[in-house]
């Protein structure tokens, strides 16, 4: 009787053992499972990451390529034509530009157009007057849509005969569309008044 106490408390303690051993080296492999599966998944969201990061690296990049090839334009003789003052950003839509390169396009016009009016006493588009009443009134700008180049051809003869500041950014081609094309016109800081002139017919983006 005693014997088979005995044999009974030795298997038991052996399948005790037994089952300590299989369910450690289970636990084991399922923590470096769910660990490879964490670390798999943190990786991908990285490279996600880096993808995305060089892709708008790529496009802004791309963008300091872009260039303007306008003439001065003399706009002292709006000097005193009275209300609101801002700058028209015209933008094609025939090229089909995504919204991140056309807010890269618009950004590049603005900076053209204050360049040319803001910045060089040399230049004969430099208008202080005219660009310290934007300034105080808050940099208005305003976005419109262009259907095409001869358009936007047209738009800007028409702020020349008027004597508004303007600037056409030919982008470099690089990614979206050709090189050398005409994106974006922009027109000003003027009077809304003499803008309305050549812009005013144009439908807002």
């Amino acid at each position: 009787m005693m014997s088979s106490t005995n044999s009974n408390i030795a298997l038991w303690a052996t399948f005790t053992a037994i089952s300590f051993a299989v369910g450690y080296r289970l636990g084991l492999s399922n923590a470096s499972s769910t660990k490879n599966s964490s670390a798999t998944i943190l990786n991908s969201k990285k490279t996600e990451g880096r993808k995305l990061e060089n892709d708008t690296d790529e496009e802004e990049s791309e963008s300091e390529d872009e260039s303007d090839e306008d003439e001065d334009i003399e706009s002292t003789s709006l000097n005193d034509i009275p209300g609101e003052v801002r700058m028209a950003l015209v933008i094609r839509q025939d090229l089909a530009m995504t919204k991140g390169k056309i807010a890269a396009q618009c950004c590049h016009a603005a900076l053209s157009c204050f360049r040319h009016i803001a910045t060089n006493p040399a230049r004969a588009s430099y208008n202080p007057i005219m660009t310290q009443r934007w300034l105080n009134a808050g940099q208005a700008k305003i976005t419109l849509k262009c259907p095409d180049k001869f358009t936007m051809d047209e738009l800007y003869a028409k702020a020349i005969s008027l004597g508004v500041n303007a600037a056409v950014i030919h982008d470099a081609g690089r990614t979206q569309i050709a090189a050398g094309s005409a994106t974006v016109l922009g027109l000003g800081p003027a009077p809304k008044a003499v803008l309305d002139q050549i812009t005013g017919d144009l439908k807002l983006y």
